[in-house]
């Protein structure tokens, strides 16, 4: 195996952008909140939220809600999709973070959050996908369930950019449903020690919208504060 380490001069310049900004961040950044920082290193974490994000570089969470380092245990994936749970020895990433979350960190809330112009949705429906890229097309199954409901609901003549967004949102609705199939997410959400909360990103214009499980509707996440 070999490894560059200067790489090409692409690279080079992209590596100078990060050591610059690293140096930034300490000069600045740190500097102002190194008390807090190093309260986090002596103390450990205690975040209040697990946040279950697409790796989707446009959504990113401590940005789009202005948390602060400690606040958010993070997760992101391709489509912020989450596996039914399946107590077996295999690696499982997502179901690592949620067990982690719950069960040491013991998180009182849990976000799913999707986002529009997904490309994880999109991909549901493109007729064909690179069969070497075997881990994602069977990750990209987990939004097949979203994809069947948003074509019975608008039919499959709707306008593809509608049943792109509605795909994203009813994704998250399932994968609500999977999260729940965690025999520990439900007991402590049937207990109300735990709060499950499904959001959707608009990447178009940073407003945030909550999935509302009485009225099976997506509302501004600013009505929760009314």
């Amino acid at each position: 195996m070999s490894l560059s380490v200067n790489g090409s001069d692409q690279s080079a310049l992209l590596l100078q952008e990060f050591i610059k900004g690293n140096e930034t961040f300490q000069e600045t950044y740190f500097k102002k909140h190194e008390t807090q920082l190093l309260n986090l290193v002596r103390n450990g974490q205690t975040p209040r939220a697990l946040f279950i994000g697409c790796s989707d570089s446009r959504v990113i969470p401590d940005l789009i809600v202005q948390t602060r380092p400690g606040d958010l245990f993070v997760v992101r994936n391709v489509g912020n999709f989450v596996a039914p749970y399946k107590p077996d020895e295999d690696f499982h990433s997502t179901a690592a973070a949620i067990e982690y979350a719950v069960g040491v960190l013991e998180v009182s809330e849990i976000i799913i959050c999707g986002h529009s112009h997904c490309g994880a949705i999109e991909a549901l429906y493109k007729s064909s996908c690179d069969t070497s890229m075997i881990h994602t097309a069977k990750w990209l199954t987990l939004g097949e369930k979203a994809k069947a409901m948003a074509l019975i609901a608008l039919g499959t003549d709707a306008p593809r950019e509608e049943l792109l967004r509605t795909t994203e949102r009813l994704s998250i609705v399932t994968q609500i449903e999977n999260l729940l199939t965690y025999p520990y997410v439900k007991k402590l959400a049937d207990e109300e020690k735990l709060f499950i909360h499904g959001w959707y990103y608009d990447i178009e214009t940073g407003a945030i919208e909550y999935y509302d499980p009485d009225t099976y509707e997506f509302r501004p996440l600013s009505e929760l504060a009314e």
